[in-house]
């Protein structure tokens, strides 16, 4: 099963948790969850250039927070927070009447290299650029690995290079246990626009596994095993 879904969806509720946390009445619940998609969908494509690829929403009776998961934080902050302001006004002239007040939280992501969303989007736009993209990959492979992960798997799909049959190219370093639970696996995807059609782009990129000493969201990695079994 781990090898086929989603590895973020498989692992809520037990080391990952949901990117929109509320409470809703059983005939609120559409209209808000379609409210939120949109609002996250307008935030992506606002923010693209500033590497963004995560967003919470929480919702508490008429205020929303907003998390704003970036590699670069100046480009949505802007000159002495001018950005965020307008930003913050757009988002509440879209959750509508409802709602009182919007707060926006800015997250930095201090090694983007790390983050499987950021690396098949810089992917992407190498391959947009018509860099090659063995190239293009197998320098994302490097940087990630350089950075302490434990593994990384990369895949290509489309007309790649050209082809006029589309084909599937995995790349894959270190290790990515899919079916344990406890380990972090990060999960993106990413799509290049170039001129023979789409390519799609997976990356997972696998931590060290999380466990959970208490309820609360503080994670310690697990250490490396030595070989031959526990001293």
């Amino acid at each position: 099963m781990g090898q086929k879904c989603n590895p973020t969806g498989l692992r809520i509720g037990v080391i990952k948790n949901w990117d929109s946390r509320w409470y809703a009445k059983k005939g609120d619940f559409a209209d808000t969850l379609y409210e939120d998609y949109k609002l996250r969908q307008y935030l992506l494509k606002t923010l693209y250039s500033a590497g963004v690829p995560k967003i919470e929403i929480e919702r508490d009776a008429k205020r929303v927070r907003i998390n704003i998961h970036c590699a670069k934080p100046g480009m949505v902050i802007g000159k002495q927070g001018a950005e965020i302001e307008k930003l913050k006004a757009i988002c509440a002239k879209k959750l509508g009447k409802d709602v009182n007040e919007v707060f926006i939280n800015i997250v930095e992501i201090k090694q983007p290299d790390l983050n499987a969303t950021l690396v098949a989007q810089s992917i992407a736009q190498q391959l947009e650029r018509r860099v090659a993209f063995r190239r293009a990959v197998k320098g994302a492979i490097r940087n990630t690995m350089r950075l302490g992960a434990r593994g990384i798997k990369i895949q290509v799909s489309g007309r790649i290079g050209g082809a006029e049959i589309a084909r599937s190219e995995t790349y894959k370093e270190g290790t990515i246990p899919l079916q344990t639970i406890r380990a972090d696996i990060d999960y993106g995807t990413a799509e290049a626009a170039t001129t023979y059609g789409r390519i799609g782009i997976k990356v997972w990129i696998y931590q060290g596994e999380v466990l959970r000493e208490s309820r609360n969201n503080n994670r310690r990695r697990r250490p490396n095993r030595k070989e031959g079994g526990n001293k």
